[in-house]
């Protein structure tokens, strides 16, 4: 019984990171609908991971290392990878000039600052009822869900079709993950209302975004939580 207490939500973060795997394999193959599936899996596993070792009083320094590299693989390769695929169409061609490269290779640095982001927040014993810098799965769902949106209804055909735009989004999502920028993180210090209006606030827009534009809301909710962070950063302590 102990056996099952102890590593029942690490058992959770390896079906994350199996999950991450498979939606990658996916991504790379073209299969995005299976991705999109994969990474909605992943978030789920990786909420109650946590929630179930804080339940069962089962955290762990071996747990909190297997969530940062189940992690990185759903939320550090694959909105990496994402990016890989948007700018492989422009091959070694920008703005007109030969590079000695593939601009596609450039995508991957999400990825590298995803592993920064996740090395730093593992030693950054601050970021309990907040985040500093977009966290990986926010950022994942920003850069898969404009991709996926504009792959299945053409939406950000400007973004995807634009070399330069893609490789500023890139640049902004490395940074961001890094950031000094707090942001909402959905855990509840106080049960004053007061306290949580930046939560409520993100949940009643979301909701009211994606009932709007559907599909197309997905990435568009990432942009206004970053929006909210920013208005409510006083409040987020």
């Amino acid at each position: 019984m102990n056996f099952i207490k102890n590593n029942l939500a690490n058992a959770f973060t390896l079906a994350n990171l199996l999950s991450g795997t498979i939606g990658v394999i996916n991504l790379i193959t073209g299969n995005y609908q299976i991705t999109a599936l994969c990474i909605i899996i992943s978030l789920i596993l990786d909420f109650f991971d946590g929630f179930i070792a804080r339940a069962m009083k089962s955290n762990s320094n071996l747990g909190a290392q297997l969530d940062s590299l189940a992690d990185m693989v759903s939320f550090g390769v694959l909105p990496g990878i994402t990016m890989y695929k948007a700018l492989d169409p422009f091959g070694a061609q920008f703005l007109g000039a030969e590079l000695p490269f593939e601009l596609k290779y450039l995508g991957l640095f999400i990825t590298l600052f995803s592993c920064l982001r996740l090395a730093i927040f593992n030693l950054d014993e601050e970021q309990t009822y907040y985040f500093k810098g977009l966290n990986t799965p926010s950022n994942t769902i920003l850069i898969f869900g404009l991709y996926y949106a504009f792959l299945e209804t053409e939406a950000f055909s400007f973004l995807f079709e634009n070399q330069l735009l893609l490789l500023i989004l890139t640049a902004i999502s490395s940074w961001i993950l890094i950031a000094p920028i707090r942001m909402i993180a959905m855990k509840f210090k106080s049960k004053q209302i007061k306290d949580n209006y930046p939560k409520i606030a993100l949940a009643i827009g979301a909701i009211l975004i994606l009932i709007i534009f559907k599909t197309v809301g997905i990435p568009l909710v990432i942009i206004y939580y970053i929006i909210i962070s920013v208005l409510f950063r006083k409040q987020l302590v």
